[in-house]
């Protein structure tokens, strides 16, 4: 097989390549396998299929892109890097926008392979043209060369020959094609920034880390809402969030928060801001984020409040993150009859809300609910039981009644909220005490869908694997949890036949 398509790959080069033979090659090279198609990787010569791809004709682009994909698979990266890097610089200029992703495929196999990056180091045009992607109009061809760039900077050799060259400055021609290709390239220097204190302080010396805080503490609205996200990447490291301390980054998003009131344009950029306090807490301390930026958790409380189901949406994220661990209920826990009333609300969207904010809710419920089992103290115990009881009058019926819904996202959602709550004694107190609650539970014939069936199967492995469950449930109860755990989330349970005499 891999032999009859060598024949036809020399054919193609001495015929010049008339459509049939393309054809007929990708057609047999579907059919060979890629350890065979490797071992004769040494005689594949792709020239002829490259100078193809510069004839103006679809159909043969689109047959030498599918054969080229198949056949550089066979070769080994530093090859491919040291052999066609000509036809990978002209790749990445042509018109056909199939062809720079199948170039750019390429080179992130060549800068994942430790042998083979340094080709690509070396070769500045090459790296030029991959800067140059980004500004590209296809968002898949901007995407594969921020993700080789990227690549490329994880070396000291990477970082070197992006920023001390004359990268940098073609990097910074591209930003300035418009508003989505600066963007696009912020979004490549905060994932450099993210590896390591040294990238940050390339990225930083480069300038383009300082131009990126400009435009998030400057006077336009939507584009304070796009720098918001990147710089909240940039804070899910330790060095990161070091730097934006220092630089005084996070003071000012505080007091851009609390400017926010005189802004009739804060809803654009709020709930990014929002969420960067969010995870600024529950990165570092809840306790001590709250304490130092007070408008944080201010700002929550009046957003649940709001009638904008966007501004609604995010203070129920925020405090679902911020509840996730025991030191941010702790510190929800110490707001007092504010944080009861957000309790109340939460239970009320989750009733009456959209179906995405349903959903939502009852995410961040089973977020402000969970205990693992090391941290189940009597005080934190007693404390998610009222929590759990402030949220409706009879809360158990509330998301019984939501899993009854006949939609998948929502019953998994409600599932969920039992699942959180599962391994607290009080709350199976409550669930053996409530009529038809246990047969629900261990019914297989409620879930029709996969993603119900496992939402069901964690719940009763909560339960099951519980060390107050038997007690509590009482054996029976215990041991149909035991068998359904056994028996996993698909089992169907065989339909017995009895035979009638004389039947055929």
């Amino acid at each position: 097989m891999a032999a009859q398509a060598l024949a036809l790959l020399r054919e193609v080069a001495r015929l010049e390549a008339p459509l049939e033979e393309l054809r007929a090659l990708h057609s047999v090279l579907q059919a060979v396998p890629l350890n065979e198609l490797r071992e004769q990787a040494a005689e594949l010569r792709l020239g002829p299929l490259f100078s193809l791809l510069n004839e103006n004709h679809r159909e043969k682009t689109t047959l030498c892109v599918s054969i080229l994909e198949r056949l550089l698979q066979a070769m080994e990266p530093v090859h491919v890097a040291r052999n066609l890097r000509v036809d990978l610089q002209r790749g990445l200029t042509h018109p056909d926008d199939s062809v720079k992703i199948l170039t750019l495929s390429q080179v992130g196999r060549i800068v994942e392979n430790s042998d083979a990056v340094t080709e690509i180091l070396n070769n500045a045009e090459l790296l030029k043209q991959i800067v140059y992607c980004i500004g590209g109009e296809n968002l898949s061809v901007a995407k594969a060369a921020i993700k080789s760039l990227s690549r490329i900077s994880l070396t000291q050799a990477g970082l070197e020959a992006l920023f001390e060259s004359n990268l940098l400055d073609d990097l910074k021609s591209v930003m300035k094609t418009n508003d989505v290709v600066r963007y696009r390239v912020y979004e490549l220097i905060v994932e450099i920034s993210s590896v390591s204190p040294e990238s940050l302080n390339y990225c930083t010396t480069s300038g383009l880390v300082t131009q990126l805080l400009r435009e998030l503490t400057g006077e336009d609205v939507l584009v304070r809402a796009t720098c918001i996200e990147m710089v909240t990447s940039l804070a899910y490291t330790h060095h990161g969030r070091q730097y934006l301390a220092q630089e005084g980054v996070i003071d000012q998003i505080s007091n851009i928060i609390v400017g926010a009131d005189s802004d009739p344009f804060s809803s654009f950029y709020l709930p990014g801001f929002v969420k960067f306090f969010g995870n600024l807490a529950v990165m570092d301390s809840p306790q001590q984020t709250c304490e130092r930026y007070p408008v944080f958790m201010e700002k929550v409380f009046e957003m649940i409040e709001s009638q904008d189901p966007t501004m609604i949406g995010v203070a129920v994220d925020t405090v679902g993150i911020l509840g996730s661990n025991v030191e941010g209920k702790q510190v929800l826990q110490k707001t007092g009859t504010r944080f009861e009333r957000l309790l109340v609300r939460l239970g009320h969207q989750a009733k009456n809300a959209s179906m995405e904010l349903k959903i939502r809710c009852l995410d961040a419920i089973s977020s402000l609910l969970y205990l693992p089992p090391e941290q189940q103290t009597d005080d934190l115990l007693r404390m998610t039981e009222y929590w759990f009881s402030s949220l409706s009058r009879d809360p158990l019926e509330l998301f019984r009644g939501i899993s009854s819904q006949p939609f998948p996202e929502l019953h998994c959602a409600a599932l969920k909220v039992f699942t959180a709550i599962a391994n607290q004694p009080w709350a199976q107190k409550l669930m053996f005490n409530s009529p038809g609650f246990v047969e629900y539970v261990v019914d297989r014939s409620v879930e029709h869908d996969k993603a119900s069936k496992d939402a069901k199967y964690e719940l009763v492995k909560a339960l099951a694997n519980s060390k107050t469950i038997a007690e509590i449930f009482g054996n029976p109860n215990y041991l149909r949890l035991r068998t359904y755990l056994s028996e996993g989330p698909y089992y169907v349970k065989p339909i017995s036949t009895t035979a009638v005499e004389g039947a055929e």
